[in-house]
């Protein structure tokens, strides 16, 4: 039994479903009302004979995107469902949470909106198993691509994001905006690290688990991914002025050190 760090904070949330554990590892795939194109997703990770358990950690979905008989007949293992305030960062702490309590090897995370190259999921057990504790996926090193991202996305990448989160971790990264990562069990256990904190409700935890990782050294790497945007308008949760002025506050917040210990 994994013996649970200091700060454990992990918010409510239910349980819908879930079914035997078959691997050491599992993809916690974060969803709220993305439709059909959670279920395209799903339709292809079953396609891809992967080598871990599929969870799902809800935002409180009403899009019927998220109906039970439906996600067990797409090959997902687990439903679990938030139950409290939060954003992204509550969403990724109660699947950790699960995760380690279930006893898993490592987490890798992805977004449940049809974008990104599921067919590397085994790339990044690989890498857990070879001992890395921060797997971050790529467009922008060898075999990596970017397709159809819009150049307001690009920009903001490449003139603010990358610079910041490399003078904060010491770290040569070269896709921060992401999602598609792992982390391992002694990263997520970790003390030093305190991951579950209640001050993680959004897009902190991720800007923040990088920086932490190299700063306190533990074993980091990117792998080559492929992430694609549909052509025409970008589809996205963030609103144009208030939205991602947020998201640029929690970045300057994270990067100036707030959420380190």
């Amino acid at each position: 039994m994994n013996v649970m760090p200091s700060h454990y904070q992990v918010p409510k949330y239910k349980e819908e479903f879930t079914q035997e554990k078959q691997h050491d590892y599992c993809v916690a795939i974060f969803v709220i009302n993305e439709g059909q194109k959670l279920h395209k997703q799903l339709q292809r990770m079953k396609a891809c004979n992967l080598n871990v358990d599929v969870i799902i950690s809800d935002g409180g979905s009403t899009d019927g995107s998220t109906d039970t008989a439906a996600l067990k007949e797409l090959a997902v293992n687990t439903l679990l469902v938030k139950e409290e305030l939060g954003k992204l960062g509550s969403q990724m702490r109660i699947a950790f949470s699960w995760a380690l309590e279930k006893g898993y090897k490592g987490v890798v995370v992805i977004d449940g909106n049809n974008k990104d190259s599921v067919e590397n999921i085994n790339d990044f057990v690989i890498k857990l198993e070879q001992g890395y504790d921060h797997i971050q996926g790529s467009r922008f090193i060898s075999g990596g691509k970017a397709v159809n991202t819009p150049i307001s996305r690009l920009l903001g990448l490449k003139l603010l994001h990358v610079p910041m989160m490399r003078l904060a971790s010491g770290y040569k990264c070269t896709d921060t905006t992401n999602g598609f990562r792992a982390y391992s069990k002694k990263l997520l256990l970790a003390n030093n690290m305190a991951v579950f904190r209640d001050v993680f409700t959004s897009y902190e935890l991720h800007y923040y688990l990088i920086i932490e990782a190299a700063k306190q050294g533990f074993k980091c790497l990117e792998i080559p991914v492929t992430r694609t945007y549909p052509k025409g308008k970008v589809p996205t949760k963030i609103s144009p002025i208030k939205g991602n002025l947020g998201v640029i506050k929690t970045l300057f917040e994270t990067c100036m050190g707030k959420y380190s210990l």
